[in-house]
């Protein structure tokens, strides 16, 4: 079945960076697209940002485009979201999705 492991996440100060980690497993990796969401407290999930199975597109929201980049790697099954110039309003669990799955999530808190 498919699983999907989150890491990377933490506590950060405005301004910061962090690099959150989703291992894939159950699936042909190389074949699907790969999305990270996040989930701030009260809100509903959001769509953070999406890659195709070759790397060769991506997808962003709005509110992330130009501070946060979306790769992966294929021989490794793992999908990566770099984070730069963290926000406050950034501060969210963050998944992994694929195949319509999730992963268990990464809190990621932007506080000084």
């Amino acid at each position: 079945q498919v699983q999907l492991v989150e890491s990377g996440g933490g506590l950060v100060q405005p301004g910061g960076s962090l690099r959150l980690s989703c291992a894939a497993s159950g699936f042909t990796f190389s074949r699907f697209v790969m999305s990270w969401f996040r989930q701030a407290p009260g809100k509903e999930r959001e769509f953070v940002a999406q890659i195709n199975w070759s790397g060769g597109s991506t997808y962003y929201a709005d509110s992330v485009k130009g501070r946060f980049t979306i790769s992966r790697d294929n021989a490794e099954n793992t999908a990566y979201l770099q984070m730069n110039s963290l926000k406050p309003e950034d501060t969210a669990v963050y998944y992994c999705n694929a195949l319509d799955s999730w992963g268990q999530g990464t809190q990621v808190t932007v506080s000084s």
